[in-house]
C-alpha cells in the first residue's frame, strides 16, 4: 500500500489496523513548473475588484472539516486592523450558504468572496498575499502545496499532512486547528511584516521544490511497483 503521508500511514495503521511493514509511504506531488509566476497578479486582483487591498485566500471544497467558518470569523478581527482586507474563498459545497451567512451576520459581507472554482489556480495564487489553509483533519494538502511552490506566505492548522508541509516559522506558520484568534493573530502578524511573508515564501517554494515534485513522486512510484516484479 501507498500512504500520500506520514499522518496518512499512522491512520491506516491506527484506525483500519494495517500492517505498517506493508505501507510505504510516497507524498504526493506536483509539476512545481506551473508555479511562482506572479505575472497576472494586476490583473486578477483587478478583476476581482481588489486592486491594492491585502488579500488572504483559500481554495478548499465548501466542508466543515476544511475550517473555513474560523477563518471567516478570524477575518472581522483582522479587518478592524486592516480595514481593506479581502478573504477570497475559492471552492464548492454544502456549507456555501451557512458561510455567506456567517460573513453577513458579522459585518463581512463587502470583505469576503466567493468563487466556485479554481481554473488556472496559480493565477488566483498571485493574486494572493496570504494562503490559509485551517482544517480540521487533512490527508496532506493539495491546494497547500500548491501556495507554497507560488511563493506565497502560508497559515495552516496543526493537523494531519499540514505539518508534513509546513515547518512552523521557517516555511509558514501553524496555528491549532479550531483557533480563531490563533489564526487572527498569524494574518495580522503576516500582513504586517512584508520581509517575514517574503522570506516564508521563498522558503516554501524551495521547500516543496526539493520535497514534493512531481518528478519525484513519480520516480519513487516506479521504483515501489518495480520492487514487486
Amino acid at each position: 500500500m501507498i500512504a500520500i503521508s506520514r499522518e496518512v500511514r499512522e491512520h491506516l495503521i491506527l484506525d483500519f489496523r494495517l500492517d505498517g511493514k506493508k505501507i510505504t509511504v510516497i507524498n504526493n506531488g506536483i509539476d512545481t513548473k506551473n508555479f511562482g509566476d506572479f505575472s497576472a497578479r494586476e490583473k486578477m486582483r483587478k478583476d476581482l475588484g481588489i486592486n491594492d487591498a491585502p488579500l488572504v485566500g483559500i481554495i478548499a471544497r465548501l466542508s466543515d472539516v476544511k475550517g473555513h467558518i474560523y477563518l471567516i470569523r478570524a477575518m472581522q478581527k483582522v479587518v478592524k486592523n486592516f480595514a481593506p482586507a479581502k478573504l477570497l474563498i475559492i471552492g464548492r459545497g454544502r456549507m456555501k450558504d451557512a458561510l455567506i451567512e456567517e460573513a453577513g451576520n458579522l459585518g463581512l459581507k463587502d470583505n469576503v468572496l466567493f468563487i466556485p472554482e479554481a481554473r488556472g489556480s496559480e493565477d488566483l495564487l498571485a493574486a494572493m498575499d496570504i494562503f490559509v489553509m485551517p482544517s480540521l483533519q487533512e490527508g496532506l494538502g493539495l491546494a497547500l502545496m500548491e501556495a507554497m511552490a507560488q511563493g506565497l506566505a502560508v497559515i495552516g492548522s496543526r493537523v494531519g499532512g499540514i505539518k508534513t508541509l509546513i515547518q512552523d516559522e521557517v516555511n509558514g506558520l501553524l496555528v491549532k486547528p479550531a483557533d480563531a484568534e490563533g489564526l487572527t493573530a498569524a494574518i495580522i502578524r503576516l500582513l504586517g511584516d512584508c520581509d517575514l511573508r517574503r522570506n516564508l515564501g521563498v522558503n516554501a517554494r524551495k521547500f516543496i521544490v526539493d520535497n514534493f515534485s512531481k518528478e519525484k513522486m513519480v520516480d519513487l512510484t516506479e521504483k515501489f511497483y518495480n520492487s514487486f516484479l
